[in-house]
């Protein structure tokens, strides 16, 4: 029997989307669906609604939930990844509080920033342990990887390891059809081209019917700016740089030196930036949760509807050999997109069939977004190297690299708050030299 197994199986929610999408492949009926989570009440929590769901779509498939994270592993032919290291409380609580006492304020921290440079130092030894249990007891199963900070993650898998792997993102899938809902535009026979790395990917091309979309949109979004709106941020971007990114501006925010200023503190309020969002919506997510367990997991009667998530159209295109394109996270391996480094994860039209997962030549980027793209690739592939080398010196180096660090705090600064952020995040990281 074949197995799809999920690491990280107690985020219900996701685990319900990604299976249940499974659910409804015929090609998927004879399969185990493997279930890990170190959290023993969520994972059970899952298994639940799970069950409910195959019971309810007359699924055929098969449910397991293991203890053992390397017997859920064995044999699989895919694997899932939703993990979270450190979780809400401490870890995430540390990487927004501990910079604010230095005046550097965030708003989602998952991706880079300083609160995305010790995410990463988290979750990647995990990773790399998660890989060496693949490499003994799934050495053919292809990783299909959801966990942020997905550049370097996906970076270090490519680079440090033997598993097959692509990162996922949901910017790419929803940019166009979030962005036309937004400016009051038909999205129907839309045809794009999207590239770049993840978060900071770019709308390259939009056309209809040949016809190049870019100018409706500018004056749209022209004019949409006359109010406050939640996509400030991107829309200023995209007057300025010529382009529309695929992350929320909540995100984008963060990711240049630009936005959140403390010399311009006006900046916040005028593009709508929401500073300490990912905590907010923690906590709110936290606090429903009671009630979400009740609709979801104890809803014997719960169904779902196949949802736009790529994991499961991946895998089924490689079990049936019927090609599936999407936007995948990859090595930059011979240079896919041409401006930027070989070392660089980068995000870029993939197809999946039986042969597994190939992604396509994009070129040159426009120079701008190339140049804007290098920014954020150079704390990531110094974070790889932090992770890699153990070296507290290459940790301060991601830092003081990182365009949003670097635009608020002296040199003197970064290295107190890498080794205070160090000192608070304990056993969540290794002994850095």
């Amino acid at each position: 029997m074949k197995k799809i197994t999920f690491i990280g199986a107690g985020s219900t929610i996701f685990a319900k989307n990604v299976l249940g999408d499974c659910m409804h492949v015929p090609a998927l009926q004879q399969f185990e669906f493997a279930l890990y989570d170190i959290d023993k009440q969520r994972l059970s929590e899952s298994q639940t609604l799970l069950t409910h769901l195959k019971n309810n779509l007359n699924s055929t498939i098969t449910i397991k939930a293991y203890d053992d994270r390397k017997e859920a592993l064995r044999g699989a032919s895919y694997v899932i990844n939703a993990i979270q290291v450190g979780g809400y409380k401490p870890s995430t609580v540390i990487d927004f509080e501990i910079p604010k006492k230095y005046g550097l304020r965030q708003t989602i921290g998952d991706t880079i920033g300083i609160g995305g440079l010790f995410r990463s130092l988290r979750t990647i030894p995990v990773l790399l342990d998660i890989a060496q249990d693949i490499e003994e007891v799934a050495p053919n199963a292809w990783f299909l990887n959801y966990t942020n900070p997905m550049a370097v993650l996906t970076g270090t898998l490519s680079r440090y390891t033997n598993v097959q792997n692509v990162g996922l993102c949901h910017s790419v899938q929803v940019c166009t059809r979030d962005l036309f809902k937004h400016l009051g535009m038909d999205h129907t026979g839309i045809e794009e081209k999207i590239a770049g790395i993840n978060h900071v990917a770019w709308l390259l091309e939009v056309k209809k019917d040949g016809q190049d979309l870019y100018p409706e949109i500018k004056r749209r979004a022209k004019e949409k700016n006359k109010e406050k709106h939640h996509d400030m941020v991107r829309f200023q971007l995209m007057e300025r740089f010529g382009y529309y990114v695929t992350e929320s501006s909540e995100h984008n925010a963060e990711y240049h030196p630009y936005f959140i200023k403390s010399a311009y503190p006006e900046l916040i309020d005028d593009l709508n930036i929401p500073l300490d969002e990912y905590p907010r919506r923690c906590v709110s997510q936290i606090e429903r949760w009671e009630q979400m367990k009740q609709d979801l997991v104890d809803n014997a009667q719960i169904t779902h509807e196949r949802s736009i998530e790529y994991g499961s159209r991946i895998i089924e295109a490689m079990e049936t050999g019927e090609t599936f394109m999407f936007g995948g996270n990859v090595l930059n391996t011979g240079g896919l997109i041409a401006n930027l480094p070989d070392k660089a994860c980068v995000e870029v039209p993939c197809v999946a069939n039986r042969s597994g997962i190939t992604p396509t030549y994009v070129g040159k980027l426009p120079e701008q977004l190339a140049a804007l793209n290098r920014t954020n690739i150079n704390t990531q592939l110094l974070t790889i190297e932090a992770a890699i080398t153990k070296k507290r010196e290459h940790i301060y180096h991601a830092a003081m690299l990182d365009p949003h660090t670097s635009s608020e705090l002296s040199i003197d600064d970064i290295v107190s708050l890498c080794d205070d952020l160090i000192e608070a995040h304990g056993n969540y990281l290794p002994e850095y030299r």
